[in-house]
């Protein structure tokens, strides 16, 4: 019996989003846990799901980090994270797997884990190396994942031109019980003066805690993955609560942009 051909995706954005060496990527990480916990909602709560931010580390590394403290509360119990981002590269009609037995990162490989038979009926998800061969949407997180959690395993999906509806009928079907963490990657406005960006953001962060979708991909760049959560999220009774929230040109990030004019939102928000 000749055995499946192990796959395993390279990193496309090691050294540009995140740093390429391990010891300078675990120590970035490391601090921005460190920083978060410090700031963290006192009535913080253990997250089913998270709305978490994907740029570089640099920008959105320590808005990130506040989700992951909390997850990082339930190591041992989380064995698996389903990762939905968008796609930025390569666009695709519905949701996209990637083929790959493992994503590598420069801390090692994350094993990906193979979709079971309800899955695989939904005609939405389709796989498609392409989609996710250079996507940052969904590496970004492995290091934190990598980190927090330890060995687990990872679900990625790209989510393309998908509705609402079929977003969340694929997390229903890779929900799980209390092993499964669900992470959804996205930033929120793009290149807006401070003050605009702010505005703007604000009321995407108060249309997501009421759960009152959908989000357009001006709000959000991720929009199509959060609309489905926020589907699933009201359906389920799950409860939103903001960890915090900033912009690329606030002084709270690692390296400030320089145009005030155009900046880009990040926010961390548990569903529990």
């Amino acid at each position: 019996m000749v055995g499946m051909v192990a796959v395993v995706r390279p990193p496309a954005v090691a050294g540009s989003f995140y740093p390429s060496r391990p010891d300078a990527l675990r120590r970035m990480v490391e601090a921005s846990l460190l920083d978060a916990e410090a700031r963290l909602p006192e009535d913080a709560p253990d997250p089913k799901a998270l709305i978490l931010p994907h740029a570089g580390y640099v920008y959105s590394g320590p808005t990130a980090a506040l989700g992951y403290v909390l997850a990082g509360r339930r190591r041992g119990e989380i064995e698996r994270v389903v990762l939905l981002g968008p796609c930025h590269r390569v666009w695709v009609d519905g949701l996209a797997l990637s083929g790959a037995s493992a994503f590598a990162t420069p801390l090692g490989d994350v094993r990906v884990e193979a979709p079971d038979s309800t899955l695989d009926a939904l005609p939405q998800l389709i796989t498609s190396p392409e989609a996710h061969a250079g996507e940052h949407s969904l590496e970004v997180h492995l290091p934190f994942v990598q980190i927090v959690l330890g060995d687990v395993a990872a679900l990625p999906i790209a989510v393309g031109g998908a509705s609402p509806a079929e977003v969340a009928e694929v997390l229903d079907a890779a929900w799980g019980g209390p092993e499964t963490l669900v992470v959804i990657s996205s930033d929120l406005s793009h290149y807006l003066p401070q003050p605009r960006a702010e505005d703007a953001d604000a009321q995407t962060i108060d249309q997501i805690l009421r759960l009152d979708g959908p989000l357009t991909p001006r709000r959000a760049c991720g929009a199509g993955p959060v609309n489905g959560l926020l589907a699933t999220a009201a359906r389920r009774g799950l409860t939103p609560t903001l960890l915090g929230s900033c912009t690329s040109g606030d002084p709270t990030v690692l390296r400030r942009d320089t145009d005030p004019s155009r900046v880009v939102g990040y926010a961390a928000i548990a569903f529990a």
